[in-house]
């Protein structure tokens, strides 16, 4: 008798603990969908406020975003700004902007990087980055890999991605603002305009 009771004991507290754990995994899942959409942008928000910032829309830049979103989903950042870049082989790329959350805050932002590899022009251009997974704001300041070859182009519209830890960020420029080309290097997103590209 005291065994049946021990094992009846047992299988209560057992069963006690998975409903609880089934409990406690709804509980978290079932929020988490809609902070989720809720601190990130829409894909219709950002196709608007690129064509906006460029001043034109393409089928390109459409093409781009929705790239964009199919590979790595809603982002929960932005930045729109302008840059200048250009390359002989080594080349440099200097830029600022804005970056705009969706928590509402914005703030200042500046980027600078080296390239190398079989690259040839120069640009000036404006340029607009989602930025996927930004968890403080802080989180952007560093060098983030980058590989021009990868570049997507269609339709006058390019997009490629850099990445540093769960932090992407996929800068998408129009026409003028593309180079031909193969280049590695790096994009370092400061607080404040540096004139070294290091």
């Amino acid at each position: 008798m005291k065994n049946l009771h021990a094992g009846s004991s047992h299988r209560g507290s057992t069963l006690a603990v998975l409903n609880s754990v089934l409990a406690s995994l709804w509980l978290v899942a079932t929020p988490a969908a809609a902070v989720d959409d809720s601190d990130t942008f829409d894909q219709d928000s950002i196709i608007k406020d690129a064509a906006n910032f460029f001043g034109e829309t393409t089928e390109g830049l459409a093409k781009v975003i929705e790239k964009g979103f199919r590979e790595h989903g809603r982002p929960n950042a932005y930045i729109k700004g302008e840059e200048v870049a250009g390359a002989i082989t080594l080349g440099l790329r200097y830029g600022e902007g804005t970056l705009v959350q969706k928590s509402g805050g914005t703030m200042p932002i500046f980027w600078q990087g080296p390239s190398v590899g079989f690259d040839l022009g120069a640009n000036a251009s404006k340029v607009f980055v989602l930025v996927y997974r930004l968890g403080k704001p802080e989180d952007i300041f560093m060098r983030f890999p980058a590989v021009d070859g990868s570049l997507y182009y269609i339709a006058g519209a390019g997009i490629n991605y850099q990445q540093r830890g769960k932090v992407i960020i996929a800068p998408i420029r129009l026409g003028v603002g593309l180079r031909t080309g193969a280049s590695i290097g790096y994009t370092h997103y400061t607080r404040t305009k540096s004139l070294n590209p290091l």
